[in-house]
């Protein structure tokens, strides 16, 4: 053995089957995903045996989807699922290589200051399309800031607290997401026959070759070293209904923790949740819009709630969410109200009765 430990490394169906306890639809995604990810990881299990007389090439992952299509929830699901560090940054915050160590001492803070298990752990990069030339004049060159720590080297990295440390990104998974919006349409115009005008944004995206990310404004180096490409679709109504009550951590189950806490039992009505995604659909956010409609319609219960007395369930209607009425409020009697008051004496009768 040298000196990388071996992962314990689920096969590509267990990794699947983890990311469907969390991540609605997107099967081919969550499929494509799950070998890339063994196949990386896999690779540095090869690495730590003695005797791996072939150097075996790490693929980075490009993810490719509408805002609220589950990038980043697919790939923080991943990080749990293999036990690995993890860490996201938005691209358009970097601007310099000094941003580039920032997101590396994230990951090594987020992996206990442990650099062996930093080493491999797993960076995401959001908005990676905003670093395109037709969005950013500085975009190609932060890009090639990016190139030697993606494809892998020794980096000092300032840690607070830590001083400088050495870490070696070879072993690190890159997985870089955006929206791309205007891909599908330079994949279309390559492909220039009738029957691309058939498919839809997400089928064409899956059919993107380098020359178009090239053409939407990546530089080649960069691409080049991004191979695995992963297209998400938007989320329907359908899926975004699923989305709330589905997952392991559901936000419809969130909710009903929250409250169970209290005693209180939370009852979701099925118009209510489909409400919750047509406002959802409305905002153009996809699932993050879930969580927005979500505590914009249960604030002023949540903050009236905790100053009622003997509420033991809550209704939550579609006019609820859609504002036009109010939570159905069921109530337990107080034990006092059960006691029936004594009988009011009659003077007369008793004095009646005294007499006799």
């Amino acid at each position: 053995m040298n000196d990388t430990e071996k992962l314990a490394l689920p096969a590509p169906a267990e990794i699947r089957a983890h990311l469907d306890d969390y991540v609605i639809g997107q099967d081919d995604a969550k499929k494509v995903l799950s070998v890339a990810v063994y196949n990386h990881y896999k690779r540095i299990n090869y690495a730590a045996m003695e005797g791996g007389d072939l150097e075996l090439k790490k693929s980075n992952i490009l993810m490719i989807g509408p805002t609220g299509s589950g990038k980043t929830l697919v790939t923080s699901t991943l990080a749990k699922a293999l036990d690995v560090p993890f860490a996201v940054s938005d691209a358009t915050t970097i601007h310099t290589s000094k941003d580039i160590e920032n997101v590396i001492a994230s990951l090594i803070q987020n992996a206990g200051y442990n650099i062996k298990r930093a080493e491999r752990g797993i960076i995401y990069i959001d908005e990676i399309d905003k670093l395109a030339k037709r969005y950013r004049a500085s975009g190609e060159g932060i890009q090639q800031a990016f190139l030697r720590t993606i494809e892998g080297t020794i980096a000092s990295i300032p840690v607070q607290d830590r001083g400088t440390v050495q870490i070696d990104t070879n072993n690190m998974l890159f997985i870089a997401g955006g929206a791309f919006v205007g891909l599908s349409s330079i994949v279309q115009s390559r492909k220039g026959d009738t029957s691309a005008s058939l498919l839809s944004e997400s089928e064409l995206i899956r059919e993107a070759l380098p020359d178009d990310l090239a053409k939407f404004g990546l530089i080649p180096e960069f691409v080049g070293r991004m191979p695995v490409i992963v297209s998400l679709s938007a989320l329907d109504r359908a899926a975004l209904i699923d989305a709330l009550t589905k997952p392991k951590n559901a936000l419809v189950k969130q909710y009903e923790k929250m409250f169970a806490m209290d005693g209180i039992e939370l009852v979701f009505t099925q118009e209510s949740l489909e409400r919750v995604a047509d406002k959802a659909i409305e905002l153009k956010t996809g699932a993050r819009g879930l969580r927005t409609v979500m505590e914009e319609s249960m604030r002023d219960i949540m903050y009236s709630v905790p100053s009622e007395k003997n509420l033991c369930k809550i209704t939550i209607t579609g006019d609820v969410i859609s504002k036009k009425g109010t939570a159905v409020f069921d109530r337990v009697q107080a034990k006092g109200e059960f006691e029936l008051e004594p009988a009011p004496v009659n003077p007369a009768r008793s004095t009646t009765a005294l007499a006799d």
